[in-house]
């Protein structure tokens, strides 16, 4: 799928970093920013590939300036975006802000549409490196043509910009968005439930074809600790994602995490899955009842990732055929468990593995 695709080198392998929609809401201000910019580098996150920090909506004044440009809210950035982009920067890490293509944002704040040269060019000049554009208050507007001239105003200011567009999925940007953005929403806003979480999982099972480097599926950012999600739900949402080459956008609160999450989050041998350079997103091969398997291929040949996904309240075992993967079932294959980072053995013709209720096994498969 690479004719007609960005290739602009931004993002080769799926985004990652944290947002701060999910748990924060409008409710952020400087010192929340920096004190999670400054725990995604002691937590080990950044050292595991977590890059961007981005503001979501409620950063901007209730009204731009007489030239006509946005305005940070004096009261939560008093010292202005610029020097918290600096100081993020410092850090090692990427700043990311929030804008909408309609009249308004979808909390009823000044938005960008007339305004997107005047708007990129402020971005560019505080220092943002990702600007996620989303579609409140766009009555009447076409998708394609506002998300386009977003792309022309990010390039006229020379500073390399990912472009996040966040329409939910409405008008199939999958098929369109490629040649515009770097990432594109496939569903509604993600919710900390299980079932939400199931629901974007099957929208997705069908997209793998217009993913690869530099354009990806994006299924909403993750919901890792947040609401009730039980552990094995939270691992089995980010394992999943993984599989998928889904941009691994934290939205929990990382300065108070415990270790159970942290170790979620940067699991190395799950983020290497998602960080696979070969940039395949994995596709679903088997949905039987409450077991999904899904197969994600890797670049190095003869090497897979599977997620078997248990939806149900009862453990399973869960037999696959090396054929459902692609595999010669005469080959002798390594089975290893991504999770506890341990072989589990060698086997021909089927793999056997175990599952528990709402939960996802992750096995990597080597041909010997």
């Amino acid at each position: 799928m690479g004719i007609g695709r960005l290739s602009d080198g931004l993002a080769p392998t799926p985004p990652m970093g944290w947002n701060s929609w999910n748990r924060f809401g409008v409710k952020i201000d400087e010192a929340l920013v920096l004190e999670t910019a400054e725990a995604m580098v002691s937590s080990g996150m950044r050292d595991a590939g977590y890059r961007y920090v981005v503001i979501d909506d409620g950063w901007m004044a209730p009204e731009r300036d007489r030239n006509g440009d946005f305005v940070p809210d004096p009261s939560k950035f008093p010292r202005g975006i610029r020097a918290l982009a600096d100081r993020i920067h410092e850090l090692g890490l990427k700043f990311g802000i929030y804008t909408d293509a309609g009249t308004k944002t979808c909390q009823d704040l000044p938005a960008s549409l007339g305004y997107e040269f005047r708007d990129a060019r402020r971005f560019a000049e505080w220092g943002v490196d990702y600007v996620k554009v989303d579609w409140c208050h766009t009555d009447g507007m076409g998708p394609r043509a506002l998300y386009a001239k977003w792309a022309m105003a990010l390039h006229a200011t020379r500073r390399p910009i990912v472009l996040s567009i966040c329409e939910w999925g409405r008008s199939r940007p999958w098929e369109w968005a490629g040649v515009i953005g770097h990432l594109w929403r496939t569903a509604w806003d993600i919710q900390p439930e299980w079932s939400s979480i199931l629901t974007i999982l099957d929208r997705q099972a069908e997209l793998h074809p217009f993913a690869g480097p530099d354009h990806w599926n994006d299924p909403d950012m993750l919901e890792v600790a947040n609401g009730d999600l039980t552990a094995d739900q939270s691992r089995a949402h980010f394992a999943l994602w993984s599989i998928l080459a889904a941009p691994l956008i934290a939205g929990n609160d990382l300065r108070t995490m415990t270790d159970e999450v942290r170790e979620i989050l940067t699991a190395p041998e799950i983020v290497a899955v998602a960080q696979d350079p070969g940039g395949r997103q994995g596709r679903r091969v088997r949905r039987d009842g409450d077991i999904d398997v899904w197969v994600r291929s890797l670049r190095t040949s003869g090497r897979w990732a599977i997620g078997v996904l248990n939806r149900g309240p009862d453990a399973r075992e869960v037999r696959i055929a090396l054929e459902e993967i692609g595999m010669d079932p005469r080959a002798d294959v390594r089975v290893r468990d991504l999770w506890q980072r341990a072989d589990v053995g060698k086997t021909r013709r089927e793999i056997v593995t175990a599952t528990t209720a709402n939960s996802a096994t992750v096995l990597g498969i080597s041909a010997e």
